[in-house]
């Protein structure tokens, strides 16, 4: 089956997107990976994808499922890898790249919308380094780290002062961003990055977060392993995947305040409908980054299947209420068939070092369902 062609993704329009989340983020908490409102897909030692038995219709499955990591750990590539200090870097600034100069390593902040930053820091070896985390890194090792954002992803800059941090890396999507240009004021370093929700960008993360680091040579070892056990994983979908693929949208969700959110190309969504085997019928409607929802984008779209964070489908009361509370999903053949796939917000669309394990257990959720 051939390899579905990726889009372009730009970095405004990623960090438009994710800015949207930004503000929507604090009505409610990011899980902490553990079982849904779905059929949880075991956990623990797995025979591989292709080796188990997958639906013969999944166009005809009906009932939800929650898709959970084997291991949520990630193993580094190396532990406390060599670096050359002082690191000249660009710093994704909003006027134009600017180079920064990076001297101290030994406190850092790393925080995104979706944990994408600390996940690279510490498949690079240097999770030692690490004195706080965002709402989103919830990953074994650092999820006793604490807090630097509110439920809101919002950034305070007293509490951040207090962690003492030496080097702050960040890509934007959480802020306000002004407060941690600010931070410059006080002697501590500020990085950003580009954001870029992809597949291909989780790669080129590995290498940018690593040269911050004075480390190059682990960012490159990092974004070939990262880069090859997303090939592999791709390439074992495309082999159970039927073609054309199940129609698959993505909702994000807040039922506390009303919030539903369809998320097009150039959220990240997209690319990980096409690694799924699946169809973008966001795409299909022209829908570009993330907006609200229409009941006749819905019903037009008409998805087989919806990927939804675990969090939010349990803010709108689990499948039922989603369907008791937007009439327009019930009409569509996901909604008959009562036919969405949850997985841990932290990690639905973490595009880093973890990228290969979540495409294989968002795989398992939809194609193998039923297997232990």
């Amino acid at each position: 089956m051939p390899r579905r062609p990726r889009g372009a993704v730009t970095a405004s329009a990623i960090a438009s997107a994710l800015v949207l989340l930004l503000a929507l983020g604090g009505c409610t908490a990011v899980g902490d990976g553990g079982p849904g409102p779905g059929e949880a897909v075991a956990g623990g030692d797995r025979p591989p994808l292709d080796e188990i038995a997958v639906l013969d219709d999944p166009f005809g499955y009906v009932g939800e499922s929650t898709a959970l990591l084997t291991d949520a750990a990630i193993v580094p590539v190396e532990e406390h890898p060599a670096q050359s200090l002082p690191a000249t870097v660009e710093s994704a600034e909003l006027g134009g790249p600017q180079s920064v100069t990076v001297t101290d390593t030994s406190r850092v902040l790393a925080i995104d919308l979706a944990g994408s930053l600390a996940a690279t820091v510490w498949g690079l070896g240097f999770g030692s380094t690490l004195i706080g985390r965002d709402q989103s890194t919830t990953f074994p090792g650092a999820a006793e780290l604490p807090l630097a954002t509110s439920g809101a992803h919002a950034v305070s800059a007293e509490a951040v002062i207090a962690m003492r941090p030496t080097l702050i890396i960040t890509d934007g999507t959480i802020g306000p961003r002004d407060v941690i240009e600010q931070l410059r004021d006080v002697g501590i370093t500020v990085v950003f990055v580009a954001p870029e929700s992809s597949f291909d960008g989780a790669a080129q993360l590995a290498r940018d977060v690593a040269a911050i680091y004075g480390a190059p040579e682990a960012g490159e070892r990092l974004a070939e392993r990262t880069a090859a056990d997303i090939a592999e994983a791709e390439a074992t979908i495309d082999r159970i995947a039927p073609e054309p693929g199940l129609r698959m949208m993505f909702l994000y969700l807040r039922g506390g305040s009303g919030v539903y959110y369809l998320f097009g190309a150039e959220s990240g969504a997209n690319h990980l409908i096409e690694a799924l085997g699946g169809v973008d019928v966001a795409g299909e409607l022209g829908w570009a980054g993330s907006r609200p929802m229409t009941d006749e984008a819905v019903i037009a779209a008409n998805p087989d299947l919806i990927l939804v964070m675990t969090d939010g489908l349990a803010s709108v009361g689990g499948v039922d209420g989603l369907l008791e509370e937007v009439p327009a999903i019930a009409l569509t053949t996901a909604g008959q068939h009562r036919r969405f796939v949850d997985m841990a917000d932290g990690e639905i669309l973490s595009f880093g070092p973890r990228s290969a394990a979540v495409l294989d257990a968002l795989a398992r959720a939809i194609y193998a369902p039923d297997a232990t």
